[in-house]
């Protein structure tokens, strides 16, 4: 009789390159939480409803007659400013993801991943394997072959922007994470269009020229799912001390390089969006119709730039960098103003601090190899091309960070 852990370690240990273990810790659960079809479709409705405000408020930021002390003061770099008003394909994100809570029955946007979301081998492949060990249907049944198409439909679409019939294609990621690095080679290899992978530490850039990979060949179209524009601009050579992030941006906006994600991708990205949303939608701006206002009232939490409208009304919130992933930076507060729980991470401190009503993430049991835990539940619905795709589960702490479980999920047969 095989032990939990032995079953966990044989079924895992058969998915080539899944990262089911991080940190020397247990990543991917060997369980899966039953979830109706009515469920999944309540899911995916509410990021076709997010996806239309965000990407409508998008558009608005993004006119030539919003000034850029008004986008400085939503907490994007200066340097960026030229770049997020690009537009350089027709959707503003391939591929997002959206993490959101169940809150008295209706799903609860905590923020929009649009510019490098990760989890994606996890829902769009291996969900579907650990249902078919576990003998639940997938809600995220033929995703897969959406996300290849997707993909395929973007890149393609760039190459035959370019003057050459044999543009050069690279994936990149940071080569010592392997969450980020196979996330980069499994789209890679599911785009299965001609291309190489070269870590970000091999790519040279060379001034107001193009960007080259390993092999001194210039780039045409880059493809970075998990390097964020706001680590990108902060990176410097070391010799000679030049920003090598923004000679990258400038190759972009000089249309020497192309990016997918999009810059439109990095500008919803910022927290400081849904503050936008919230702040038009309190004062009934007729900037969005009818319809538009019930979804943010559904599914949007009050959002501010100051914490002074929770402090006046005495309700806990919690404090969040624009700009930020796993849960680093950020703090949790209660009614009366006082700190309760913080991430130990401090990476983000130097961006605009968001401040977001905070709700509870419901707590779940489920089987870990150091037993059963009761751990907060958190969803993840992905866009592709604005449109509902794959979703999911985590779980870990109030705060949900790099440490976090991936929970699967399946619809009882």
């Amino acid at each position: 009789m095989k032990t939990f852990q032995q079953k966990r370690e044989n079924f895992y240990h058969s998915i080539p390159d899944f990262w089911a273990d991080m940190y020397g810790e247990e990543y991917s659960l060997y369980d899966i939480r039953p979830i109706t079809e009515k469920d999944a479709d309540s899911k995916r409705l509410f990021s076709f409803r997010c996806g239309k405000i965000l990407f409508k408020t998008g558009e608005l930021l993004a006119r030539e007659d919003i000034d850029d002390e008004s986008l400085l003061q939503l907490g994007f770099p200066k340097e960026t400013l030229r770049f997020i008003r690009l537009q350089t394909m027709k959707n503003k994100t391939i591929i997002g993801r959206f993490d959101s809570v169940k809150v008295d029955g209706e799903e609860k946007l905590l923020e929009f991943n649009s510019d490098t979301p990760t989890f994606i081998k996890e829902l769009f492949h291996v969900n579907g394997l650990v249902c078919n060990e576990f003998g639940y249907n997938n809600p995220n049944q033929d995703e897969e072959k959406r996300l290849k198409a997707v993909l395929r439909d973007a890149i393609i679409g760039e190459a035959r922007k370019l003057n050459t019939t044999a543009p050069n294609i690279v994936f990149t990621s940071h080569s010592d994470n392997i969450e980020d690095r196979n996330t980069v080679l499994y789209l890679k290899e599911l785009a299965d269009i001609p291309s190489r992978y070269t870590p970000l530490d091999k790519l040279t850039i060379r001034k107001e020229d193009g960007l080259y990979d390993d092999l001194d060949n210039k780039i045409d179209i880059l493809y970075r799912q998990t390097f964020p524009i706001e680590s990108l601009i902060e990176d410097e050579d070391p010799d000679s001390g030049e920003r090598i992030g923004v000679l990258l941006l400038e190759l972009v906006e000089k249309n020497k390089l192309r990016i997918i994600n999009p810059p439109s991708a990095f500008l919803l990205q910022n927290k400081a969006v849904m503050a936008i949303v919230w702040a038009l939608h309190e004062e009934g701006n007729p900037f969005f119709t009818t319809d538009e206002h019930e979804w943010i009232e559904q599914h949007f939490l009050p959002t501010y730039l100051d914490p002074a409208p929770f402090l006046e009304s005495g309700s806990s919130f919690v404090k969040k960098p624009a700009f930020g992933r796993e849960g680093d930076t950020v703090e949790i507060y209660s009614n009366n103003g006082e700190k309760v729980i913080e991430d130990k991470h401090k990476s983000y401190t130097g961006y605009l601090p968001v401040y977001q009503k905070y709700v509870d993430l419901p707590k779940v049991t489920v089987n870990t190899v150091k037993g059963e835990k009761e751990l907060h539940l958190m969803t993840g619905t992905f866009l592709l091309n604005g449109k509902p795709s794959a979703l999911g589960f985590r779980v870990g702490n109030q705060i949900t960070d790099n440490l976090s479980y991936f929970l699967p999920c399946g619809i009882d047969r």
